[in-house]
Parts: C-alpha cells; sequence; structure tokens
C-alpha cells in the first residue's frame, strides 16, 4: 500500500473554484497537481501528474516520490503557497477555505428580545436562539462570504403594540450598527420597520438612513392580512421610491396561525413562497411598481413562486405600460434556498444573471455560502463571469458602499 495517499486539487484563483496551474511557474505541465499527503510522517509534498513525467509512475516501486521529485514539488509547492487563497484543500476534516470575496445579501441576526418575543408566539428559530456575530464570521469565512448584508427574519417586531414595535425595532437596528462599528467591513444592514405601524416605519426610515446610515430597508410580505401594494402602506412606498431605497423583503407565514395540520417548519417551507409571490402580485396589480419606480426590491429565495408561474400574472399587468416581464425582471432576487437543480433552469431564464445576487440564509434553513456556491456551481450553468457577478459585482451596483 501506498504511504502517500491524499489526492487532492489545491488551487483556487480569483476566489472561485476553478483551479488553473499556470499560476504555478515551477509547473511545466498545465495538467493537474497531486498533493500527497505522507501518512506517517505527516510531511505534505507536490508532484507532478504522471503523464507529465513521460508517462513513468511518480516514485519508486515503493510509491514514495523519489529526491528529485520531491525538491520539485517543494519549489512547486512554494510558489503556489504565494497565491492568495491558496489551501491543503484534502487535509482530513477540513473543507477548502475560499478567500472570502462574496456578498451574502440574505443573513440573519437577532436580539434577545426579539427572540423572547417570537418563542411566546409559538415560532421556533432555532438557529437563532444563540446567534452571535463571531458565529457569523465564522460561517462566512468557511463559505468566503467577505460581507453580510443582516436583517432581522419574520415575524418581524410587532406584536399589537405600537409603541413596542418601535422601541424594539430602534434596539435591533442600534445593535446591527454597533455589530457593523465592530467588525469592519464584515456587515451591512437592512434595517428593521415597525410595520404595519405606518408613522412609526417613516421614523425609523429616517433614523435608520439618515443616523445609521443603513444600506436599504427589510420589510415582510405581509402584515396583518395587509400586502405591500395596500394603499395603506402607500406613505411607506413613496417615502422609500423618494430615497431609491434597496428595499429587502423577507416572507411571513400568513398561514402560520390557520393552518394546523403542518407543523410550523413546515408551514414555514410552503408559505414563504406563496406569501412571496402575493405581494409581488400585490405590487402589480395596483401599479405601486409605476408610482415608486426608484424602489429596488431585492425577493428573498429566488421571488417566491413568481419565476414559475409568469403566464398566470399577465392578468395583472393592465396597469403597467411597460408590461409584466419588464417590472419582474427590473427586480433583485437572491439564492437563498433557490439553488437546487429543479429550480434553478426556469429561474434563470427569467432573471436576467445580473439581477441574482447571492444569499444564504444563514443561520436559518440550513443555509451557508458553502451550500449555495457549491449549488450554483453545478447546477446553475453559469459562466465564470457570471459566477463572479452573482457573488460580488451585483450586489456591488446595489450598494456602492462595498467598493470602498
Amino acid at each position: 500500500m501506498h504511504l502517500f495517499s491524499r489526492r487532492i486539487v489545491s488551487l483556487e484563483t480569483a476566489g472561485l473554484r476553478q483551479y488553473d496551474l499556470r499560476n504555478i511557474p515551477s509547473l511545466k505541465s498545465h495538467q493537474e497537481a497531486i498533493v500527497i499527503r505522507n501518512e506517517f510522517a505527516g510531511r505534505k509534498v507536490l508532484s507532478r501528474n504522471a503523464d507529465a513525467v513521460g508517462g513513468r509512475s511518480i516514485g519508486d516501486e515503493s510509491g514514495a516520490p523519489s529526491r528529485r521529485e520531491i525538491l520539485y514539488g517543494m519549489a512547486a509547492l512554494g510558489a503556489a503557497a504565494a497565491l492568495p487563497g491558496f489551501s491543503f484543500a484534502g487535509q482530513q476534516g477540513s473543507s477548502t477555505p475560499v478567500r472570502p470575496h462574496r456578498i451574502d445579501t440574505h443573513h440573519h441576526f437577532s436580539v434577545p428580545k426579539l427572540i423572547a418575543e417570537s418563542t411566546a408566539k409559538g415560532i421556533s428559530q432555532p438557529g437563532l436562539l444563540d446567534w452571535t456575530p463571531q458565529k457569523s464570521i465564522d460561517a462566512m469565512d468557511k463559505g468566503g462570504v467577505a460581507t453580510s448584508i443582516i436583517s432581522i427574519s419574520d415575524p418581524g417586531v410587532w406584536f399589537g403594540d405600537n409603541a413596542a414595535a418601535r422601541a424594539l425595532a430602534r434596539e435591533c437596528n442600534d445593535y446591527a450598527a454597533k455589530v457593523i462599528k465592530d467588525y469592519p467591513g464584515r456587515f451591512g444592514l437592512f434595517a428593521t420597520l415597525p410595520m404595519p405601524d405606518v408613522d412609526g416605519a417613516l421614523r425609523e426610515i429616517e433614523y435608520a438612513f439618515d443616523t445609521l446610515k443603513a444600506d436599504g430597508a427589510c420589510v415582510l410580505s405581509s402584515y396583518e392580512g395587509k400586502y405591500l401594494g395596500n394603499p395603506a402602506f402607500a406613505p411607506v412606498m413613496d417615502e422609500l421610491n423618494r430615497r431609491k431605497a434597496v428595499v429587502f423583503c423577507h416572507p411571513f407565514c400568513a398561514a402560520c396561525g390557520t393552518q394546523t395540520v403542518l407543523a410550523d417548519g413546515q408551514n414555514r417551507g410552503l408559505e414563504f413562497v406563496f406569501d412571496t409571490t402575493r405581494t409581488i402580485a400585490s405590487l402589480l396589480t395596483n401599479a405601486t411598481l409605476v408610482r415608486c419606480p426608484d424602489i429596488r426590491f431585492i425577493w428573498s429565495h429566488g421571488g417566491g413562486t413568481v419565476p414559475y408561474i409568469t403566464s398566470r400574472l399577465n392578468n395583472l399587468a393592465q396597469k403597467l405600460p411597460k408590461g409584466l416581464i419588464y417590472e419582474l425582471q427590473k427586480f433583485y432576487y437572491d439564492t437563498a434556498q433557490a439553488f437546487n437543480p429543479y429550480t434553478l433552469p426556469s429561474f434563470k431564464k427569467l432573471v436576467p444573471t445580473s439581477h441574482i445576487l447571492f444569499g444564504t440564509d444563514f443561520p436559518l434553513g440550513g443555509g451557508s455560502g458553502e451550500a449555495v456556491s457549491k449549488g450554483l456551481m453545478e447546477n446553475g450553468g453559469f459562466s465564470e463571469s457570471e459566477l463572479r457577478a452573482i457573488d460580488r459585482e451585483n450586489a456591488l451596483e446595489l450598494l456602492p458602499r462595498l467598493k470602498t
């Protein structure tokens, strides 16, 4: 049995999982490199592919590399190690670290008071119970995420009392601002609004944008049975439009209080996508999008079911001068839980690549940068330049602050 048993691909260029040995001047072959791990001595050497050395096997008959090959491999390894993002991907118990470069636009946080309120309402979010900024950063580093724009999840901060909701929204936003300050460059904020309290929401928009310099606002898909296109919310939409705001919409589980057949988590898995679809339909049907053309909406989870039922939405387009597809393609959509091989093909046909944003849903729904990036690469049929756009460049167009 060979003493050197672990064969692993170990080079990444430009932060992507693309292997290009042209970056290693010590290697004359552009073929795949092999990192060989000495199981007994714990040494790691880099040797050429057998085809690159005249077709003969590497090392002697015992399987050990020759002294010349070890020295050659060490020189190549030294050159490779100088590259940004280089790592030994195949060490036991480790995964491939990726140089942080992605921007995660769907990344959750919470505060103890919000957790307590949610729990009291029967809403279980285990991933947020012990959340800390450091846990986010650990996951971000592992998944190649440079910056996460944090936002709260459903059920929001309104539990029937306007004053309490305003106070809780302020607590969430002030805490997020502290996180941003404490971890420079790693976080941004989609500010919490105490909707359906319109006056409270307008005040919080002013505070969050003018004082905290938030990157955008976070709203839920519905509040007390009212969707975002409801006339009651027109003052909020108008103010966000005036500010040309980025508005991240997270779904609300509207049926969770009435549907008793399914468990809470099962309800959310289904109802989230439907509630997102309903709120998009409300914005289409009453022409809010025409009145407020400068809001940049981001829809969670690939836009609910919208990309897959466009023919059923045609009857909502009577008040849209530029038509249904124009408005749908103007939106931005994140990739959280929308990167499987069945979803992506249809999603990609409707949504321009320039309007797809990297999103994980961390720490909920099993979301991670690793899983999302793997799904996009394996299931999306995207080119390298398209993946770079989704990972980072598209978000920079919306959030130019992150360019610096």
